[in-house]
Parts: C-alpha cells; structure tokens; sequence
C-alpha cells in the first residue's frame, strides 16, 4: 500500500507540474522526454497492415489503473507486436512477468496511441527512444488516456542487454521509479546498458530486427539527440 500512495502522490505532482520531463534528454538518461519541434518529413502511411485503431473509452486514474490493467491483461493476453518504420520492421516479444507493463502497451497499442508518434530519440551506440511526437494528435490522445504511472516490476529481474525493450520514466519526484505509460527504449549497445538495471523496468525484448535498431541509432541527430528526419512508427500486434 505505501507504494501505490507513493506513487500516487507522485502523479498529483506530475499532474500539477507537467506530464512531460521538460529537460532536454542526456545520454545514459532515459527520461520521457520533451516534445519534438520537428515537422514531419517522411510517413509510413503506406504499410497496408496495421492493428485498427479503436476509440479511447477510458480515462485512467492512479487509483483505479491495477484492477483495469490487471483484467485487461487477463483478457487480452497478446505478447508479439511489430514496430513499422520507413527503415523496416521490429518485431518485440513482451514478457508475461512483467504482467501491468505488457497490458499498458497492448492496450495502448489496440488504441492506436503510438501509430503517428517518432523514434524522437537516438543514441548511437547506447539507445533509441521512441513514443512521443509534435503532432497535436499525440497530445490529445494522452489527455484522454490520462495521467497516470506504472508501478515498476523489477523482481522480474530483465537486464539491459542489447535489444532489451524498456520502459522511460520521469526524473522528477519519482523515488518508485515508475513507468511512462507511453515512451519505451531499446538497447541498441552491444554490450547493454547495464547502470539502467532497476532504475527502469525492462518488460520485452527484440526477437527481431535489431539491424533496423542498428540503422536507426546510424541517423543523423541534433539538439538532444532527436532525429534530423522523423522516424515515424506504427504499431501491430502479431500474436
């Protein structure tokens, strides 16, 4: 219980502060960072398969987000989704012993919250980051998904290896270390990232595709390592 209040008490302050850390990300940090000031300069409007987006018909609350994601888990037990980018395909297995992670993802995933949003992030040799974007659209979708934090589920003990998929988190007022709903990282360093080990929670890893990773984490980048080309992504569930 006095994890869950902390945490708790760790959403009014985001809530009453920002949604968004709005310091600029820093290598061998993974914050849910800021908003890019991009426009769009390449879409992959074009991939024919694409999971259907459904309409939001929930607000989550702090309170209430364990029951919800606990029967929607339940519910809807899909663990293989595939990232679609203009450089090809990522495809992610979600562990089963991460259970509140992998539902958040699903079920953000069935919405279509992350279809439009960027790899708004590169680190070459270190991560890319992906689930944010410029795009009013984006906004709009948490405001009506709510403001909310996953608890952290280290004591399934995931490491930062390459091609690990995890979770970004907010620096601020967040001594639980949890989640970001909606801003997820892979390990692209061939020999992980290990000082991320139980300071974010690790809830997936790539089964294939790291040689899109690796091209992406190639790109050219600017001021906080964001992309000088938006690398646009698109979600679907395999399995």
């Amino acid at each position: 219980m006095r994890r869950y209040l902390s945490i708790f008490l760790s959403v009014l302050f985001l809530f009453c502060a920002s949604c968004e850390d709005t310091q600029k990300s820093k290598k061998n940090v993974i914050n849910s960072g800021p908003k890019i000031t991009e426009k769009v300069k390449n879409d992959t409007s074009n991939n024919k398969k694409t999971t259907k987006p459904v309409k939001i018909s929930k607000t989550l609350t702090q309170e209430e987000l364990i029951p919800f994601l606990t029967e929607f888990g339940n519910e809807n037990q899909e663990r293989k989704i595939r990232i679609k980018t203009s450089f090809g395909d990522i495809d992610v297995l979600l562990y089963t012993d991460t259970p509140l992670h992998r539902a958040n993802f699903i079920y953000l995933t069935k919405e279509g919250y992350f279809n439009g949003t960027f790899f708004h992030r590169v680190a070459q040799g270190f991560v890319i980051q992906g689930g944010n974007s410029d795009n009013p659209e984006t906004s709009k979708k948490r405001n009506k998904n709510g403001s909310y934090l996953i608890p952290s589920e280290f004591e399934a003990g995931h490491k930062h290896k390459r091609g690990a998929f995890s979770a970004a988190k907010y620096s601020e007022q967040n001594v639980s270390k949890a989640s970001s709903p909606y801003e997820f990282f892979i390990v692209q360093s061939e020999r992980g990232a290990h000082h991320l080990d139980n300071d974010h929670t690790v809830y997936g890893e790539v089964i294939k595709g790291m040689d899109v990773v690796d091209t992406i984490a190639k790109q050219p980048v600017g001021e906080g390592e964001w992309p000088l080309i938006n690398i646009q992504l698109k979600i679907e569930i395999l399995e």
